[in-house]
């Protein structure tokens, strides 16, 4: 059985996600930049699907198995040498 999203809440340091389970997952949005430097508008403008949550204008994605296994954002950001 696949366990999927349900809801997503947001508080000033994270993002709640209610799932199938009846779990809930309290994640750190510092884990996720994209989400961290959002506004509350464009965290609220998501979609869920059986295996996690998008956020279009974003270009965010969150996987639930990820979150399960305690992972965070996997996005390789470039760094650059002064």
């Amino acid at each position: 059985m696949t366990t999927s999203p349900k809801s997503v809440t947001f508080d000033d340091d994270n993002f709640w996600v209610a799932l199938s389970d009846g779990r809930t997952l309290g994640v750190p949005l510092a884990w996720y930049p994209r989400l961290l430097n959002a506004t509350l508008e464009q965290r609220m403008n998501y979609e869920l699907s059986a295996r996690g949550i998008h956020w279009d204008q974003l270009d965010e994605d969150v996987a639930i198995d990820g979150l399960l296994a305690g992972r965070g954002d996997m996005t390789r950001h470039r760094q650059t040498v002064a």
